[in-house]
């Protein structure tokens, strides 16, 4: 593959800094265009953010946070049906909304985050953008899938199969092992074709001390 194309339906990588002005900085001395410069979400606000491009086009959002787990905090893409959306991944994955879901109506778009637990400084989020009056995306070759744990594939694609004739997607990957490595995974497309990995945690460990 000569070049990746990002296309327009994958929004943004977000990761959470200490620093986010020192970040900004070495992002742009190799490279990096600043979309928007460090500063509040809202005058006087202490929540602080950047948007940065690095030099293959991905779009990052930039979070000051104090010292987290996981510091890629968000994966954020743009949905149709916000709602549709929100249903498939509580019923499928288990994921909560972590924040109301806001209304950005001047800026026309609305956003839901999604994920497990509740502090946001300790888990990676799903964010779903609704883009008001956008009725087509760009796939682009760019972004691929997102992983997830589970600790019975088996069990986790028949609740898939289940969701998906409720709401839409589809199971492109039969649950079972991959030949060779032998951990078993299974594959869906959500309803806005994304596509989702679960992994068994087990297989997974065991993998990891291999190498």
């Amino acid at each position: 593959m000569d070049k990746l194309d990002v296309g327009t339906a994958f929004n943004h990588f977000g990761i959470a800094t200490q620093d986010i002005y020192n970040t900004v900085e070495k992002i742009r001395a190799n490279g990096g265009v600043i979309v928007r410069e460090p500063g509040p979400f809202t005058e006087g606000g202490t929540n602080i953010f950047a948007f940065v491009k690095d030099p293959n086009g991905y779009s990052f959002e930039l979070l000051q946070r104090p010292p987290t787990p996981e510091p890629l905090c968000q994966v954020c893409i743009n949905v149709f049906d916000i709602d549709r959306s929100i249903e498939f991944y509580n019923k499928f994955l288990g994921m909560n909304l972590l924040l109301p879901k806001y209304n950005a109506t001047e800026q026309q778009y609305t956003i839901a985050m999604l994920g497990y637990g509740s502090n946001l400084t300790e888990t990676t989020v799903i964010e779903l953008i609704y883009n008001y009056n956008v009725t087509q995306y760009t796939r682009g070759n760019g972004y691929e899938q997102v992983a997830i744990g589970t600790d019975d594939v088996y069990k986790s694609a028949a609740a898939v199969e289940l969701v998906t004739k409720e709401l839409g997607g589809k199971i492109i990957r039969p649950p079972g092992p991959i030949p060779k490595i032998k951990t078993k995974i299974t594959a869906f497309l959500d309803t806005d074709g994304f596509q989702t990995v679960l992994v068994d945690n087990q297989d997974y460990l065991k993998e990891l001390k291999k190498q």
